[in-house]
Parts: structure tokens; sequence; C-alpha cells
């Protein structure tokens, strides 16, 4: 099925579609009527079959938008539509030219098909002469051209300004992400580095102190080298923690509280112990919804892991009616009152509350440290 996927286009109006092949069906109802009575003779029933053939054809193949390449099959396809009328479709073809010219809006601009459009209604003046009619049917052929075609190139020119923004709107979505990743990213780093750092450099001067001590004082320099051990693990351990940050969401393949359960069961081992429960019907989160979820789960745990000295942590999520609310509590010293939050927090609470959510955190009335998290189950508009 791939090799057929340049036949589909997300780009094209489901409007112009309907219409196509409205139009085509009533135009070969119209043929095949036209053949039965003897309106149409058989070679003229032939050339206008074959160009309604070639329109089908091209109407699969035509392009909307010029990344999709093929760009020469849109006069193509205003060709045929024109040699429509020159076999015997009079009237009944304009709304099939009308198209082609706004394809040709979206593919060349504005300025491009409004020329073209200009050279066919003055050209439907006088063609109908040539074949027959009067100079007076030209004329009302090419005022219902014009008039029909003001309301496609308007039609076509609201949907390119809203193919604009949308585009505009969506590099700005993803500049907005690439923003946060970068902001997650850099406090990560300072705090790898003030973690991890800070074991190495105490690492490396308990290492330069059992040199000096090897040979006048060996027992202190066993018991720098011994201190340098116990600290190598804690630094291993905290790596191992970043690891585990740096994840993602999807572990393993897991999505919503299964993702949440699977980080909280990864603590397993720190020292800790970590429980975690889901209440509610769970429902599907946004990708927006979940990762702060996720992001608040982590942030709790690793807080508790690093500076409260907690020996339990537990975590719950409870779906509401139209909300999502995720609680992580621990045991531990909770936090200095007079303290601000951290970056972590702080980073946190406004991506909380661009989803029209809401992050606090404190100390508990019984001891130990709350982080609660409330966002919305839906989109916001």
């Amino acid at each position: 099925m791939a090799r057929f996927d340049w036949l589909r286009d997300a780009d094209r109006p489901f409007l112009f579609n309907l219409v196509f092949w409205a139009m085509t069906a009533i135009l070969t109802a119209g043929l095949a009527q036209g053949f039965v009575t003897g309106v149409v003779s058989p070679l003229q029933c032939v050339l206008f079959g074959a160009d309604l053939v070639l329109l089908a054809a091209l109407w699969l193949a035509l392009p909307w938008s010029r990344a999709r390449g093929r760009l020469w099959v849109a006069p193509l396809f205003l060709a045929a539509t024109i040699l429509l009328g020159m076999t015997g479709s009079r009237e009944t073809h304009l709304p099939l030219i009308l198209i082609a010219v706004a394809n040709l809006a979206f593919l060349y601009g504005m300025r491009v098909a409004t020329a073209i459009l200009s050279c066919v209604v003055v050209g439907s003046v006088f063609v109908p002469p040539l074949l027959g009619s009067t100079i007076a049917d030209g004329i009302v052929q090419a005022t219902v051209m014009a008039v029909f075609s003001a309301f496609v190139l308007g039609m076509a020119a609201s949907t390119l300004e809203a193919r604009r923004r949308r585009e505009e709107a969506q590099g700005l979505l993803e500049r907005i992400r690439e923003l946060a990743v970068a902001e997650e990213r850099a406090r990560m780093a300072a705090e790898m580095h003030d973690s991890i750092g800070h074991h190495l450099t105490v690492i490396k001067m308990g290492l330069e102190n059992a040199e000096r001590f090897r040979e006048r004082r060996p027992e202190a320099a066993w018991a720098e080298v011994r201190q340098a051990k116990e600290l190598t693990v804690e630094a291993l351990a905290d790596a191992r923690r970043w690891v585990r940050a740096l994840r993602p969401l999807a572990l393993d393949g897991r999505v919503g509280s299964a993702a949440l359960e699977r980080l909280a069961a990864s603590f397993d081992g720190t020292g800790i112990t970590v429980s975690f429960e889901v209440r509610g019907e769970e429902r599907r989160l946004e990708a927006d919804t979940e990762l702060v979820l996720y992001r608040v789960l982590q942030e709790g745990l690793t807080n508790a892991l690093r500076h409260a000295k907690a020996e339990h942590v537990h975590g719950t999520l409870t779906f509401g009616d139209d909300q999502v609310a995720l609680v992580v509590r621990d045991d531990g010293t909770g936090r200095d009152d007079r303290a601000r939050g951290g970056f972590g927090l702080t980073s946190l609470a406004d991506r909380a509350r661009a989803l029209g959510g809401t992050l606090a955190g404190g100390n508990r009335p019984g001891g130990g440290f709350e982080l609660r998290a409330e966002l919305p189950l839906g989109v916001r508009a």
C-alpha cells in the first residue's frame, strides 16, 4: 500500500473533493443519456468520455501544496477542464474550471490564479461564438464565471491564510517544546554538577590525601580510601538516578499510570520505600499532561531521596470528572519554611499553569513534604 501513498493528499479541501466527484458523476450521467437518445455523436462521446477519464486520473495526482511536488499536473488539469467545454459540456463544466483555478492559487499564489482566471473569463466571451453560440451567450457565461470566480478565489485566499497561520502555530509550538527541553536540560545539568561533581571532587581530594599519608600515616591513608569508596557508591547511585530521569516517558512501551508506576518502582533499592496507587476510572491523558505528571512524580521522588532523608514515599494518581491530580508525600524532614522553591518546582509550576492546572508543595502537618499537581483532563481551547 505504501506505493499508493502519493495518491492521498491531506491538504486537499474536502469541499473541492466532494464537488469534483459530484460533477464527474453528473457529467458521466449526462454523457450516457445523450448517447442513448442520440443527441451526442459517437465521436463526441468518445472524446468527452476520454476527457473525463483523464480528469479523474489527474485529480488523483493533483497536489494541493508545493511540498507535494508534481506541480506540472495543475496546468494539465486546468486544460482538461477547459477541454470539456469544447467537447460538449458547455456551461456544466464551470465548477471544475473554478476548482482548477483554486488549485493554482494553492500552488502558485493568488496573483497567478487571478491572472489565469481573468484570461479564462475573457476567453469565455469569445469562444462560444466559435462553437456556434451567440456573443450574448458568451457574455452571460463570462458573467457567471466572474461571480463564481470571486467566490472561489476568496475561499482559496481564506484557506491559504488559515494554512499559513496553522504552520506558524505549529512552528511556535515546536519552538516552545525546544525551549522546554533546553530548560529541563539546563536544570538537570546544574543538579548533576552539584551532586556528582561534588562527590567526584571529594573523592579526588581523599585519594590525594591517601597518597600523601600512605607511608607516614597508613591508617589515615586507608581511612581516606574507605571514605572515597563510600562516596564512589553514592556517586554511582546518583548517576543511575539521572539515567532513569533521562529515560523516555513511555518506559518499555508504558504510558499513563503504567509509566508512573514504573518510575516509582525504578527507585527500589535506593534506600527508600516507594508505593503508588491509582484512584478513579483511568482515562487517556494528553501527552503534555502526562509529561508534567511524570516530572512531578520524578521531582517528588528525587527530592525525598536527596534532601528530605525520607524512608517512605507514597504517590496517588486520582482521576476526577474533569481533572487529574497527582499527590506525592514523604515522611522526611520537610523543607525549611524560609527556603524558596527550587528551580525544578518553579519550572514545573509554570508548566502546570500553561496547561490550565496548578502545582503546590509544602510541609505536611504530621511531618514530611507533600507535592500536589492538579491538571485538567481536556485540551485547552
